[in-house]
């Protein structure tokens, strides 16, 4: 990580008490903007989000159009979704408290126009979705909104539109500061303008083909590693067949399965994800901030459907490369180890996490149904230390989850994994050696450094529950340069 972009960080994402205690962080404000019906995968990601609705606060649910749909808005498919939710929402409150009712969540369902682009975007161009966007932003609340787009984001070019014509310029930055957009691609030509109007919007998106996306890890078949988990007979036994009527509404893949997922996977609580440090890595991928090349990019091409791929004017969150070597579970002697061969690719920041949300998302499932004795549910990670500590260059340290508990009284599994990309520089590494890191306490060595730098750990935790599920800490540990 290059100076400048330390020093841009430390101010604009600075969080003083992300890890200060036990509470739990505030829910995240989301707004959808889904081209559903353009590809089933919509449906899908709709089918997922219903069963963390509990966990993230859903303020709308905005059908729009996109590059594959563009004279088409669909809010009734949406509705529809909701209401075979409403059938199993009473059964999800036995396994957690605040799923909300299918009554409120229909009442967030709203719409863009039906035009396609930047023609719906100008002086007459207000929608019943882009009002409710601007509503939200006027709302009395802290925390960000951050807007989830699955197809084309011109319903919040026209949102930010309208503020700009309205309010005055302190006003507007005021407001967009508010925003977190995390897109699919660019599916129209909006996202391209929403990016130069307004340079300090703070938007995630892998511009360019999508083969270049990191999203697309999320239904890719990965050389190398096990893929059960997004074959169509795990999603037919997991998720689809005898789970209820929500699990009855998720269609067979067509184009690719869920490719609209990742714009939220990284706002759910799991101990891992960190919203507003999308360079710190998630469920949802690693972003980086930085401004991608004409080369990268391959401005004068399209995207898939016809849009035109345009230069990048300023720095966005975009792709970020991780080296990740996945574990091998052994049926002798150490229960699991890193495999010889590592994986590097800005995919491997989503794929690396991808049958941990998979498990997740068919645990919950199996809530729409099963008594809470008859299901399983996430271990609860503790440390016996502080999750932000600062030690000596060649000082010991340990890194301890003594404490950790499961509400099922399942066994559970320990993995302590450094997160090198995470840190202030990927080349700052301990070395594990021959030493286990699938204990619950470890002990190691700070490297020797020559300046201040910071090492992310992740403890996971995997319980033996069916399906197996997992929870995370992170912790940072500082390392000085020695006195």
């Amino acid at each position: 990580m290059n100076f400048a972009l330390r020093i841009f960080l430390t101010a604009a994402f600075a969080l003083p008490c992300a890890f200060a205690g036990a509470e739990a962080p505030p829910k995240a404000r989301m707004v959808v903007l889904t081209d559903i019906e353009a590809d089933p995968d919509d449906t899908q990601s709709l089918v997922r989000l219903l069963l963390y609705s509990n966990l993230i606060d859903i303020e709308a649910i905005v059908a729009t159009t996109s590059v594959h749909q563009k004279d088409r808005i669909a809010p009734e498919s949406i509705r529809r979704v909701v209401e075979a939710y409403a059938n199993i929402q009473p059964n999800l409150l036995k396994h957690e408290a605040d799923f909300p009712t299918a009554q409120s969540l229909l009442d967030l369902v709203t719409e863009g126009l039906p035009l396609y682009g930047m023609k719906g975007v100008g002086d007459d161009k207000d929608s019943r979705g882009s009002s409710r966007i601007i509503e939200l932003l006027d709302n009395d609340d802290d925390r960000p909104l951050w807007i989830s787009v699955w197809g084309g984001p011109n319903t919040l070019a026209q949102a930010l539109f309208r503020i700009r014509e309205t309010r005055s310029p302190e006003q507007t930055v005021r407001l967009v500061k508010k925003l977190r957009v995390y897109t699919i691609s660019d599916q129209d030509d909006s996202g391209i303008w929403l990016r130069n109007e307004f340079p300090n919007l703070q938007y995630i998106v892998s511009p360019g083909r999508y083969e270049r996306s990191t999203w697309g890890a999320i239904n890719q078949v990965i050389d190398g590693i096990d893929n059960t988990t997004i074959s169509n007979e795990w999603f037919a036994t997991n998720i689809q067949q005898s789970h209820g009527p929500l699990g009855a509404a998720y269609p067979d893949g067509a184009w690719g399965v869920e490719g609209e997922t990742p714009a939220y996977l990284g706002l759910i609580p799991n101990g891992l994800n960190v919203p507003e440090r999308p360079d710190w890595g998630g469920w949802g991928g690693r972003y980086e901030l930085s401004q991608p090349t004409d080369e990268e990019i391959q401005v004068g091409r399209e995207v898939q459907g016809g849009v035109p791929i345009k230069p990048e004017t300023r720095t966005i969150w975009t792709n970020a490369d991780d080296t990740y070597r996945p574990r091998v579970f052994r049926e002798y002697g150490r229960a699991e180890r890193p495999d010889d061969e590592a994986h590097t690719g800005n995919r491997v920041t989503l794929w690396r996490w991808r049958d941990d949300f998979q498990n997740d998302f068919a645990a919950r499932m199996d809530w729409c149904l099963s008594s809470y004795e008859d299901a399983n549910h996430p271990p609860v990670p503790a440390l016996s230390h502080p999750e932000t500590f600062t030690v000596d260059s060649g000082e010991a340290f340990r890194l301890d989850a003594g404490g950790t508990t499961d509400p099922d009284g399942d066994s559970l599994s320990f993995t302590w994994m450094q997160y090198p990309e995470a840190g202030s520089s990927s080349d700052i590494k301990v070395d594990f050696g021959i030493f286990p890191e699938n204990v619950y306490q470890v002990n190691r060595v700070a490297p020797e450094v020559s300046d201040t730098e910071t090492m992310h750990f992740i403890l996971k935790v995997t319980d033996k529950g069916l399906p197996p599920l997992t929870r995370y800490k992170r912790v940072i540990v500082t390392v000085q340069p020695s006195k």
